[in-house]
């Protein structure tokens, strides 16, 4: 089976690395040539664009950065759309909207192509891993077809049903998560603030109810002073951004979530937007990278 793949960014990488260690052929696009050359090196094949990649692959898989991006490799000049064969499988798992992931399996209908919107969380780590949690939403045939695949690149996946369904499932972790980083990067100014030893005190909430993903997998980092991206600050507030439009649309008000999305513009704004999440610590004027307060 012949797989494509568009987008080698930071999640991108990992995947398509762990496709090809279990031996599936996968030919690769992205906008930046030169970001692509660790899969290349790794045995991908290149392909000039998303149509390129379509026409000579079975299943085509999209992740790229925003709404705007899907919409361009799905729908434009040399879209993903023209490339794709009758019968092949096209499965987006960028985190984007609802509302395009419709759209793009209404298209993908009209050609006798099957859709699928499969985002993920469990960042950088989850992908060089293959330790991904995958939400599913679209063709319940091409899910079933695809359940291989997935097992080979996450830990666990899930079908939500309809197309939009896999995003909307994204947006719940979204939201889930604004409250754990805001909940780790406030528990660790307050400790250190406290004088406390920071990594006995991780150490200590580990083994208790305030034991989380984030706190886990970004506090050590932000004890190291290593704020490089396992997921990008702009990505998540890109993601926030769609939870509270969609949240609109239901008529639901989400006070948390809006802090978190100020917050994370804050950050953004202040040129930040390519740190990892766990940046947002710096933007507290209490914290002292590096050194605890005593």
């Amino acid at each position: 089976m012949q797989l494509g793949f568009i987008g080698t960014g930071v999640m991108g990488t990992g995947i398509i690395v762990n496709l090809l260690k279990a031996n599936h052929h996968v030919t690769v696009f992205n906008r930046t040539k030169a970001h692509a050359q660790a899969v290349i090196d790794a045995g991908a094949v290149w392909a000039d664009s998303p149509q390129a990649v379509a026409e000579v692959s079975d299943i085509t898989f999209s992740m790229v950065g925003f709404p705007d991006d899907v919409q361009e490799t799905y729908f434009g000049e040399h879209g993903i759309l023209l490339g794709a064969k009758p019968g092949s499988i096209v499965v987006d798992m960028t985190t984007s909207t609802p509302s395009l992931a419709e759209r793009i399996a209404t298209a993908a209908n009209e050609h006798d192509i099957r859709a699928l919107d499969a985002p993920v969380s469990g960042g950088d780590i989850g992908a060089k891993n293959a330790t991904l949690t995958i939400m599913v939403g679209g063709d319940k045939s091409a899910f079933d077809q695809l359940t291989p695949i997935f097992d080979v690149i996450g830990r666990t996946t899930n079908y939500f049903g309809a197309a939009g369904n896999g995003q909307h499932a994204k947006m719940a972790n979204q939201i889930m998560i604004a409250g754990t980083m805001t909940g780790m990067v406030e528990m660790m100014v307050y400790a250190q603030n406290a004088g406390l030893d920071l990594p006995e005190t991780l150490k200590t909430l580990e083994g208790g109810g305030a034991n989380n993903w984030s706190m886990a997998n970004y506090a050590p980092r932000i004890l190291a002073g290593d704020y490089t991206p396992g997921f990008f600050a702009k990505h998540f507030l890109k993601d926030l951004r769609i939870a509270l439009d969609e949240a609109d649309k239901m008529h639901l008000d989400l006070p948390a979530t809006k802090l978190t999305k100020e917050l994370y513009e804050k950050m953004v704004d202040a040129g930040h937007g390519d740190m990892g999440t766990q940046g947002l610590i710096t933007m507290y004027p209490a914290w002292h990278d590096g050194a605890q307060k005593k």
